[in-house]
């Protein structure tokens, strides 16, 4: 089954699941789309399977709270981020509920995660105005990027490369092969903290360190009115999807920086953090709104195709299409799996 405005416009909610007392701050789908995880400001993780269409288990994080959740490439991994206590990263084993790893490092909240589509290696921005790369099996800080402002980044689907967009005006593009160039240096010549790589953007008095540059910088125009709050690639790699805590979104051209595309209409007056996502087939945007409705746009043409309404209870803070089945799910507080109801 194709994806097509008429089969857009055909979904409609089949499940919904109240398992959370507070807001889903985020959700990810395992590669092969037979699961969801979602992270909650009620500090609790639950696990859903998406063939059978219900919740598998529940785990708690009271301790450090739970936000940002990724699933690593290793079965019944995570990864998220703390928002209690302190900032650390923690990497979770969903099996026997225990953690395998701490990565410390950020003083600040984090407010991106990503890992890399390809190895074990994931990326972290903090409001701390840094950059951080990690390895899964390193608890040590890979590489470190001091940034004039607050950052947002992902990986491309090829894990080449990554994009940082910066203080909501511009998108960097660094190329992790050269970042491995400099990281071997670094640690033949013990420069760096710890022995660690540490890569400056701006001049530094901080000692010895390595600089790597991005290949690319696209300048966009600033506008005061929201901030930047995610950096998404689509699949075939030739876009770049800005959301912000405003009531517009952006797309960029991956490789020439040219916004093609601002989309809104939605409503978004109280500058929630609403999630952004491309369709599996790069071809359509969608987002949700405070008002629970969901928002489609082609992504070519600019048109919107679709407004759905999930009847959520509050602003849908999360929205993804299923990597591999032709359902994708929203959050507020609840948890919405939605199927079409034609074929197309």
């Amino acid at each position: 089954m194709k994806l097509t405005d008429n089969v857009l416009r055909s979904f409609r909610v089949a499940k919904v699941f109240r398992e959370n007392s507070d807001k889903i701050n985020c959700f990810d789908f395992s590669s092969n789309g037979e699961t969801i995880i979602s992270s909650s400001d009620d500090d609790s993780l639950v696990l859903y399977d998406c063939q059978e269409g219900k919740p598998k288990r529940t785990l708690y994080s009271k301790k450090y709270g739970v936000d940002l959740i990724r699933y690593t490439h290793a079965a019944n991994t995570v990864v998220y981020s703390s928002n209690k206590i302190d900032d650390t990263i923690r990497y979770l084993s969903l099996h026997d509920n225990k953690y395998i790893r701490y990565f410390p490092g950020h003083n600040k909240r984090v407010t991106s995660l990503s890992m890399s589509p390809v190895d074990d290696t994931f990326i972290s921005g903090s409001l701390d105005k840094t950059i951080r790369l990690w390895d899964l099996r390193s608890p040590n800080c890979q590489g470190l990027m001091h940034l004039q402002g607050k950052p947002v980044c992902s990986f491309d689907p090829e894990g080449l490369i990554f994009a940082a967009g910066i203080n909501s005006e511009m998108v960097k593009l660094y190329d992790l092969r050269s970042f491995d160039k400099v990281r071997s240096s670094c640690e033949r010549e013990k420069t760096g903290i710890l022995g660690r790589f540490v890569i400056y953007m701006e001049q530094n008095s901080h000692g010895p360190f390595c600089q790597q540059g991005p290949f690319a910088t696209f300048k966009l125009q600033y506008d005061r009115t929201c901030e930047w709050t995610g950096l998404k690639f689509s699949n075939d790699g030739k876009l770049i999807l800005l959301s912000t805590n405003g009531g517009a979104l952006r797309i960029l051209d991956a490789f020439k920086g040219a916004v093609l595309h601002s989309f809104g209409g939605y409503n978004n007056s109280k500058g929630v953090t609403l999630e952004a996502s491309f369709t599996p087939d790069s071809q359509f945007v969608m987002i949700g709104s405070e008002d629970g409705k969901i928002h489609m746009w082609n992504a070519e043409s600019g048109m919107k195709v679709a407004l759905l309404d999930g009847k959520h209870t509050g602003p849908i803070t999360c929205l993804q299409f299923n990597p591999k089945f032709m359902t994708f799910a929203s959050a507020c507080s609840n948890m919405a799996f939605w199927l079409p109801t034609i074929d197309d």
